[in-house]
């Protein structure tokens, strides 16, 4: 399975297990250690635990080189759905926990929210340009985390063009008033058990489309070339996509308990880009997606204060962890310059589809399909319909299948 940057292709070539580098994992574990304190002191423990929930993402992520964008992409230039397929393993397993807890049947008079929202041409138009970004940035929002934790150079220039991305939708969503049919909750229209079957069937479909592309694909091509199997170990890695799957499962029902909603990701840039405007003297509060900040101190705040931001930078930092203990980190090179034009327009493309159409590979397409949401599947469609076309132009960018 190819992997999300060159940096994380570069830890794979590698013939025997690197020795750990200790100067990173000391540095990833005292700024998880203290991050952690810190927000259970000024915070709450409930951020410090999304802290470090959201560091076990990363550390798995990264062992797993469990990427959705090359996932999507080796099934298409190479027949090789697993990637893809793991994936929906992962949606599935997700779906049985949340859609019976979102609908309430868990003890208690606690409620726990779902990443469930409107169907609209803008959720179209938004996932459609997030899908294209992905292929161009070499990273989802997840993949550009995880992967910048892992000491990627290229990410330096994604992520921020997924920050600005976020912030400038976050700015003209007033724009975007397309028409919409809203929310559809599957547990709500056919109940927990209806959308556990309409959930589970439609994955069901795309495994044997997938099926139906691979074997196509092996009788026009030959067969798919499997690299040989490594050894695993749980803290050098690398760990099999089942493995990495099982924690992404555990890990996001995990933050649905401890923090009430789902694992998503792209808020927090949104968030980011706008404490970084505040702080240059831009008032996003004169913006109504912004409206609720007043004064900069108040974003500061939110910072610390929200789940995804808090998540976000515990997953950065437990991939650093990982890459450090398996002796990976920063190996890749330094994109070109073409290479940077990639992946601050991918980064551009995804922050700004991201906000049209509520989420990423993560918030809309794991989140929002295992939340039981229509607009997942929308959101699905349209991503891959414009990783399609980000495949086809990868090369103008320097970049392989």
């Amino acid at each position: 399975m190819s992997q999300q940057d060159a940096a994380v292709l570069a830890f794979e070539s590698k013939p025997s297990r690197a020795p750990l580098n200790p100067r990173v994992v000391i540095a990833a574990g005292a700024l998880l250690i203290v991050g952690a304190v810190l927000l259970a002191l000024g915070v709450s423990t409930q951020k410090s635990l999304l802290f470090l929930i959201g560091a076990g993402l990363g550390f798995a992520l990264l062992h797993g080189a469990f990427g959705f964008t090359s996932g999507w992409r080796t099934v298409v230039t190479q027949g090789d759905g697993r990637g893809l397929k793991a994936q929906l393993l992962v949606i599935a397993a997700t779906m049985l926990f949340f859609v019976p807890i979102i609908a309430g049947m868990l003890p208690g008079d606690r409620h726990y929210g779902g990443l469930i929202a409107p169907v609209s041409w803008t959720v179209v138009i938004g996932a459609f340009m997030f899908g294209l970004g992905m292929q161009l940035g070499n990273g989802c929002g997840s993949g550009t985390l995880f992967t910048l934790g892992g000491g990627s150079k290229r990410m330096l220039f994604t992520l921020p063009g997924f920050i600005f991305g976020s912030l400038l939708a976050s700015l003209q969503l007033s724009w975007w008033q397309l028409p919409s049919i809203g929310t559809v909750n599957f547990a709500q229209v056919f109940g927990v058990a209806g959308a556990l079957v309409v959930g589970l069937t439609g994955l069901g479909l795309i495994w044997a489309l997938v099926e139906i592309w691979e074997r196509q694909y092996r009788k026009e091509k030959g067969p798919v070339t499997v690299p040989p199997r490594k050894r695993q170990s749980l803290w050098q890695g690398p760990w099999s996509l089942l493995w990495a799957g099982l924690a992404l499962v555990v890990l996001n029902v995990a933050t649905l308990l401890v923090g009430g909603f789902p694992w998503a990701v792209t808020y927090g840039f949104a968030l980011w880009g706008a404490a970084i405007a505040a702080t240059a003297g831009f008032d996003v509060s004169a913006y109504p997606y912004w409206s609720w900040a007043k004064t900069p101190e108040t974003l500061y705040s939110a910072l610390l204060t929200n789940q995804q931001s808090v998540m976000n930078i515990g997953l950065i930092l437990g991939a650093m962890l990982a890459a450090g203990l398996a002796g990976k980190f920063g190996k890749g090179p330094w994109p070109t310059l073409i290479g940077v034009v990639g992946a601050v327009l991918g980064g551009l493309l995804m922050g700004y589809g991201a906000r049209l159409s509520f989420g990423c590979n993560i918030g809309a397409f794991l989140g929002g399909i295992a939340s039981g949401s229509l607009h997942g599947w929308v959101w699905f469609g349209a991503a891959f319909v414009g990783s399609l076309i980000g495949i086809r132009l990868r090369p103008t960018f320097g970049l392989g299948g």
